[in-house]
């Protein structure tokens, strides 16, 4: 059963659109994220499930209890579901243990204690909690929001851009700390990201938003192999389009050869695969592009990226068409050379040219 579920929710500021029949299922227990640019209302229905808006149409339910619908609308501290904001929100005069005891209010002040001790050490910060949040690094004030939001033991944790404040080094430390904070806690928690690194380190199923509406809901390796759209494929992960023609059944020619096996395209693949002399577009990533020595197919190199262990690879075709290569960094090779190339392709992702 999943623990948060929307069906066909809409919003919209007046008369402007912002979410639009948006539905997604969230199994107990899993981390959610819903991805994608800024504007895309990715934030909005992140604040309608907290309850701090009201839907247009359609419902949300938690654990089968319906929180929102056009009839109903159950207020945000009645709903049993925590926070985690963007800012951190810590409150700069009350200590650590305070801030993370803040939602316990009412409890027994021995119980208190308890589970504010039982989170500073799930955080990381044990013997942190005397001190203030000014006296903390961003990371350390980011797990005490978290503990903070962790404290009543909410059925369902909510996670607004919470890396957004970090370097990109500590955003993907931090992120998998947090993955392993909830489940050690047994959380079901929803993240809101434009990032997509952080998305694939955190998340369990990810939904790309776009324009109000989700894409495609799915899992990182799926989003990244099996794009249902184009949309979906130029948003996540690098890579470039080159047109091709079908061939045969289940073949494509494009510049750099033939391309064979399994089609993927949305639902479309059939279609596509099966209609010989059709143009289409295919999505090749940066490894599908083998640096090779030894092949006679020649690439001009346009520009290069050191990531460490790899170079990424700007490369030139003989059309004027460039590709992406990932390459050992061991194989240095200057702007202007040009360097032998094959293709790797096990998932080949093809749309029409109408796409």
């Amino acid at each position: 059963m999943a623990l948060l579920e929307l069906q066909d929710v809409s919003y919209a500021y007046g008369a402007q659109k912002v979410v639009e029949q948006l539905s997604l299922r969230l199994p107990a227990g899993s981390i959610g994220c819903l991805l994608g640019p800024s504007g895309c209302g990715k934030t909005t229905v992140l604040r309608c499930i907290a309850g701090f808006e009201p839907v247009s149409s359609g419902t949300i339910r938690v654990a089968g209890d319906i929180l929102s619908s056009p009839a109903l609308h159950v207020e945000a501290e009645r709903r049993r579901i925590g926070m985690v904001f963007q800012d951190y929100a810590l409150f700069p005069h009350l200590t650590v243990a305070d801030n993370i005891s803040f939602g316990l209010r009412g409890s027994p002040v021995a119980a208190q204690q308890v589970r504010v001790q039982a989170l500073l050490e799930t955080v990381g910060l044990s013997g942190q909690g005397k001190k203030f949040p000014h006296e903390l690094s961003g990371g350390q004030q980011q797990r005490v929001a978290l503990a903070r939001a962790l404290a009543p033991r909410p059925r369902l944790l909510l996670l607004d851009e919470p890396f957004s404040n970090l370097d990109v080094e500590l955003r993907e430390r931090l992120a998998l700390e947090v993955r392993s904070i909830l489940a050690a806690e047994g959380i079901t928690a929803i993240l809101v990201t434009h990032d997509q690194h952080e998305a694939f380190t955190i998340a369990d199923e990810i939904g790309v938003m776009h324009e109000g509406r989700i894409q495609q809901w799915d899992t990182p390796y799926n989003l990244y192999h099996q794009p249902a759209n184009r949309f979906v494929a130029d948003f996540v992960g690098q890579g470039v389009f080159l047109p091709g023609e079908v061939i045969g059944a289940s073949r494509i020619q494009i510049e750099l050869g033939i391309l064979s096996g399994n089609m993927l395209a949305g639902g479309d693949a059939d279609t596509i695969a099966g209609k010989v002399g059709s143009r289409v577009t295919v999505l090749l990533r940066p490894d599908d592009v083998v640096h090779d020595d030894a092949s006679t197919l020649q690439a001009e190199v346009l520009a290069k990226a050191f990531r460490g262990a790899h170079f990424l690879y700007t490369l030139q075709l003989a059309s004027g068409a460039q590709v992406l290569s990932l390459v050992p960094s061991h194989h240095d090779h200057a702007i202007g050379e040009r360097i032998g190339i094959r293709l790797d392709v096990d998932h080949v992702v093809v749309f029409r040219v109408d796409d």
